[in-house]
């Protein structure tokens, strides 16, 4: 049950928001999880601001999943992640913060896991 939330700080196309999806999608399998399970939130024209400055281009990505994330995959998804946004919406790494959420109560389909 993984949700991955991203707020850019530019204006994005709606391709360019259907190919950041889509590779989220395949970037997931790095936590274990499916993609089949998978929800993606993203919110463009985002004010973020860094060291007192607003962000030109800027990512804030929220990383929420059913049970503790292992620190390696963590750092292996940090990695896939910032490499994604790199090619994709040209933002540098140093301007791109990730949290990850491990959530033991999740809620789907008129129950709980």
């Amino acid at each position: 049950m993984p949700f991955i939330d991203c707020k850019f700080s530019m204006k994005l196309a709606e391709e360019k928001k259907e190919s950041v999806k889509k590779k989220l999608g395949e970037c997931i399998s790095i936590m274990h999880k499916p993609e089949s399970y998978l929800m993606v939130g993203i919110e463009d024209g985002y004010s973020l601001y860094f060291a007192g400055e607003a962000l030109e281009k800027g990512a804030y990505v929220s990383v929420s999943l059913f049970g503790k994330p292992a620190a390696g995959d963590c750092e292996k998804f940090t990695s896939a992640l910032c490499a994604l946004l790199k090619d994709e919406l040209g933002i540098d790494g140093g301007c791109v913060y990730i949290t990850y959420h491990g959530v033991s109560d999740w809620g789907w389909n008129g129950g709980n896991f």
